[in-house]
């Protein structure tokens, strides 16, 4: 075999090792994104609508997984659940004779329940950031519970919106007290009658009752 030969398919296997690296690191980047999609769901369309940019955004959520996983979470004992679960019922109670007080205290007994859980409270961002590794569905609710809390303290929130709030901050609440399990939000159907309900609803409709 000539030296030109051995020269020709030398370059020709590396050409070819070259080509399968390049399609073995393109089916690796295809498999992350698809996996991150899948976990992080609409936290994901939220962070790539405010980017524009898919690498920049697997990469944050990336690190997010990286961080969650050296958080030290735990799982709430059967007294702290109860306690967590009565006073949120109290917080829906309250809603009916004072939504503005009603919204500040769900808002201050999310921050409670998740440090309790052992997520650092002390960003909102961050903490929103945290959660949604676990809970994507979920914590778009909490961004949308807190912008309205931060609009009520303005006197800019109308009763609706209030509504909304805690419903969207019950639904934290739920996944919270649900321990490792992770609950996306996709069965808002279903929710458990000691913390779950219309937050104003059936109280309202109770008292309209009582009333008569």
């Amino acid at each position: 075999m000539s030296s030109t030969t051995v020269i020709v398919v030398i370059v020709v296997v590396v050409i070819a090792l070259l080509a399968l690296a390049a399609f073995a690191w393109s089916m690796n980047g295809r498999r992350k994104s698809r996996r991150l999609k899948e976990r992080f769901g609409p936290e994901y369309d939220r962070h790539l609508s405010e980017t524009n940019d898919p690498a920049e955004t697997e990469r944050v959520l990336a690190e997010r997984e990286k961080r969650h996983r050296s958080l030290k979470l735990r799982t709430l004992d059967d007294r702290e659940r109860e306690t967590f679960e009565r006073r949120w019922t109290q917080v829906q109670a309250e809603f009916v004779d004072d939504p503005d007080k009603a919204v500040d205290r769900a808002d201050a007994l999310v921050d409670e329940l998740m440090s309790a859980r052992g997520y650092p409270v002390d960003d909102f961002e961050q903490r929103a950031a945290d959660v949604s590794v676990d809970h994507p569905v979920v914590v778009q609710r909490y961004r949308e519970a807190r912008r309205i809390a931060q609009a009520n303290r303005e006197h800019r929130a109308d009763t609706e919106e209030l509504r909304g709030a805690v419903t969207s901050y019950r639904e934290l609440v739920q996944a919270l007290l649900g321990g490792d399990q992770r609950h996306d939000g996709r069965h808002d159907g279903h929710h458990d009658g000691r913390s779950g309900g219309d937050p104003a609803g059936r109280q309202a409709t109770h008292r309209k009752e009582t009333s008569a």
